[in-house]
Order: structure tokens, then C-alpha cells, then sequence
């Protein structure tokens, strides 16, 4: 559905900004400071363990690494630049395409997602020790 505003501006100002990270990231490479949360530490990891690391490598063109580190970077590195897409022809010609999908598949989606993050979790957790390992 096209509207005359955007309808989900948090979704837009959160692609924007993920687009500069993630450039920001490939110029700069990977921050030197510590960005692990105290469980971390206790070797408990989160899904997103990995994911400067992934991205970092996924912009480097190192496909394996990305996906050593963690693969949600690969359906991000899709859904980001699409939602930043998304909103360059929404500011230009004030036309914003919005999908609202019925209630039966927002509620399909959101199991997957729940189904899918648990699935990320366990993996991330399994790879433990590559993930507390020293970047440099």
C-alpha cells in the first residue's frame, strides 16, 4: 500500500542509521573497545554475539567468516539497505510504500521470528569460544 507519510518511522530511522554503522564499520573496522554486555563474560552469549565481527566481515567480501560469526547478518544485509531503499524514495517522492500483512500472517511471522531467534540463540551459545576468542 502506497501512503503520503511514513508509517513506520521508527523502522526507517532504524535502517538509516544501521546503514551508517555498518559503513562507519567498513571504513573504521571493528571497534577496539569492549562492546560485551557482563554475561558475555560468564559465557553466556546473546544472539547478536558476533555481529560487528559478521558484518564486518560481510562487508570485506568474507562470506564464511560472516557466517562463522553469525549468520543474521545475511537476511540484515538484505532488509537494510531495502527499508534505506524504502525511504530514499519515500523522502524524494513523498509516496511511501507500506506492507500490512493480515493478522493470521503477523502472527505466523512473529512465531517464526520467536522459533527462529531461539534457533539463534542455541547456535550462538554452541559457538561460544569462537565468540569470546580476542578479535586481534
Amino acid at each position: 500500500m502506497m501512503s503520503g507519510s511514513d508509517r513506520v518511522p521508527t523502522y526507517t530511522r532504524l535502517a538509516v542509521g544501521a546503514l551508517a554503522a555498518g559503513l562507519a564499520l567498513r571504513v573504521v573496522g571493528v571497534p577496539s573497545i569492549d562492546l560485551h554486555g557482563p554475561l558475555h563474560y560468564l559465557g553466556i552469549m546473546d544472539p547478536l554475539c558476533g555481529g560487528t565481527r559478521a558484518m564486518y566481515l560481510l562487508t570485506s567480501g568474507d562470506l564464511a567468516g560472516a557466517a562463522r560469526y553469525n549468520p543474521v547478518v545475511f537476511p540484515l544485509a538484505i532488509t537494510i539497505p531495502a527499508l534505506a531503499v524504502r525511504a530514499a524514495v519515500g523522502w524524494i517522492t513523498g509516496r511511501w510504500l507500506t506492507v500490512e500483512p493480515s493478522r493470521s500472517v503477523r502472527r505466523t511471522l512473529w512465531i517464526t521470528a520467536v522459533v527462529l531467534l531461539v534457533a539463534l540463540e542455541i547456535r550462538q551459545q554452541s559457538h561460544a569460544a569462537l565468540l569470546m576468542e580476542s578479535w586481534n
